[in-house]
């Protein structure tokens, strides 16, 4: 079986790793000299703390970074970390980036797009695109596609895509992603591009399994000391039952979440683990793959563990061709074999 097409891999391996499991202890004993990375929003939250296991073990980390100033203050000290401005809502500064790393480094072991934004109000790119989509889907898009030729020169190249147990809130909207016609829900939107990134994982790893490309989408699990959430409405996390009307988190909801240790884990054992050796398109989550969630997993919110497995809308063949092309047309660009 060479791809994940309609979920068919989604079966976890037992990989002796959980939810308490961090970035470190997956990736104990993998030795990553040598090998060039690119982690996007790897100066914050879960992305730091996946910048800082993988130069631990020897990797040379490039971390592209909208906020330049923050990025040097939270890198500062880390060796062979490298930062460069880009803005994933900003197709030029997506195109700027991925030349200059081109022209310095002559093939990309691992791309983590790690980079996102949630439950924001309505607003635009330059294009006109919806920010969640752009930012979590169409950015990344974009740059792996001006960055396969380096992808395609290491020969064993894996490309991970964060996602969120968000994906299972909506499936891609095809008939208007970008919120033209109908009325902006903010949950929607974020469900909407967190589906996104597993279908790319699919249809990526189903292109470039033939060079040696694998990709994976992943949920970190439910996260505490991160800034992902700081403009969103208090009402919807009450909404979901994790605060209360005072806008405190309730104290048994905060102690079942993960640290960002915990929370760096699947990501880095997606990039790195030789358990995923000859596997790909897979959505993953406690640094294993995941089940697949055709209503037989029951969900409650201020219980973050059972807030797994993925939607078979979101590993969907059709749907997963049918979003390459769109976003083609939408970010220009194409991946050429």
């Amino acid at each position: 079986m060479n791809n994940n097409y309609n979920g068919v891999l989604q079966t976890p391996l037992q990989t002796g790793f959980n939810a308490t499991s961090t970035a470190t202890e997956v990736i104990r004993s993998i030795d990553l000299t040598g090998k060039t990375i690119i982690v996007t929003g790897g100066y914050a939250g879960i992305g730091l703390e996946t910048v800082k296991v993988l130069v631990a073990a020897g990797a040379r980390v490039t971390v592209p970074a909208r906020d330049s100033r923050k990025a040097a203050i939270n890198l500062a000290g880390i060796k062979n970390v490298t930062t460069e401005k880009m803005d994933l809502m900003d197709p030029h500064s997506i195109d700027a980036f991925a030349q200059k790393f081109l022209a310095a480094n002559d093939r990309l072991d691992i791309l983590i797009n790690n980079a996102g934004i949630m439950w924001v109000p309505l607003q635009r790119d330059q294009r006109g695109y919806e920010s969640q989509l752009s930012t979590n889907h169409l950015g990344h898009f974009q740059l792996t596609a001006r960055l396969w030729p380096a992808l395609k020169k290491s020969g064993a190249a894996r490309v991970v895509n964060v996602s969120s147990y968000g994906h299972q809130i909506a499936p891609f909207n095809f008939d208007d992603p970008n919120f033209f016609e109908r009325e902006y829900e903010t949950l929607q939107g974020y469900g909407q591009s967190k589906s996104a990134n597993n279908l790319f994982a699919v249809e990526l790893d189903h292109r470039g399994a033939a060079y040696g490309i694998r990709a994976f989408a992943c949920h970190p699990g439910s996260v505490i000391g991160t800034d992902l959430g700081r403009v969103a409405p208090m009402a919807l996390f009450q909404q979901m039952g994790t605060h209360d009307e005072r806008g405190n988190i309730f104290p048994e909801v905060a102690a079942k979440l993960k640290n960002v240790e915990q929370g760096a884990a699947t990501s880095v054992w997606c990039a790195t683990s030789p358990q995923l050796n000859g596997i790909g398109g897979v959505y993953c989550e406690n640094a294993d793959i995941a089940e697949l969630d055709e209503g037989n997993i029951t969900h409650d919110f201020s219980d973050p563990a059972s807030l797994r497995g993925v939607k078979p809308w979101s590993v969907n063949e059709v749907s997963a061709k049918r979003l390459w092309e769109l976003s083609e047309e939408m970010t220009e660009s194409s991946i050429k074999n």
